[in-house]
C-alpha cells in the first residue's frame, strides 16, 4: 500500500513517517526499531512512535503483530473496513504475509455468534514455516 495524497492530507508529519518507515521495510518492526530510523527526522523518545502506530493502527494502515510485538504497514487496500485480518508469520525467517480470507472471517464471525459475542475485530496469526525456508531455499535469513 502506498500513502496516496488523500491519506497523507489526514496523517500528521509522524503518522506519515512512521507509515513509510513501515511501508518500506521488508520485515516487521518493532517500535524502538523504527525510533532508530526515524531519529534523523527528529524522533527522540518512544512516546512519539507509539502516538504514531496507535492512530496508524486504529485507521487500518498498520497492523500490530502481537506474538512478535511488532508492526507492518497493511498489504490490502481498504482493510480497516475488515473485521479480520490474518497472517502468517514464519519461525524461521520471519517472513510475515497478510492474508485476505472470507471464510475465515465468516467463521470467527459465526463462532462469535455462537458464543452470544459481539465481534468488532480479530488477528490471527499462524505461526510455521514459510515454503522457502521448509525447502531450504531461503538463502539469507534475517537476524
Amino acid at each position: 500500500m502506498t500513502l496516496n495524497d488523500a491519506s497523507r492530507a489526514d496523517l500528521t508529519r509522524n503518522q506519515a513517517l512512521v507509515f513509510e518507515a513501515l511501508s518500506r521495510a521488508h520485515a516487521p518492526l518493532t517500535a524502538y526499531t523504527i525510533l532508530d530510523q526515524l531519529r534523523s527526522e527528529g524522533f527522540r523518545a518512544p512516546p512519539q512512535v507509539y502516538r504514531a502506530l496507535e492512530k496508524l493502527v486504529e485507521i487500518g494502515m498498520v497492523h500490530r503483530l502481537e506474538s512478535i510485538n511488532a508492526f507492518v504497514a497493511c498489504s490490502h487496500p481498504g482493510c480497516g473496513t475488515h473485521s479480520t485480518v490474518a497472517f502468517t508469520i514464519c519461525d524461521i525467517c520471519g517472513q510475515v504475509s497478510e492474508l485476505n480470507d472470507h471464510a475465515l472471517s465468516h467463521a470467527l464471525d459465526g463462532i462469535a455468534l455462537e458464543a452470544d459475542f459481539a465481534l468488532r475485530k480479530s488477528t490471527v496469526e499462524l505461526r510455521g514455516r514459510c515454503g522457502q525456508c521448509r525447502s531450504g531455499q531461503r538463502v539469507n535469513a534475517p537476524a
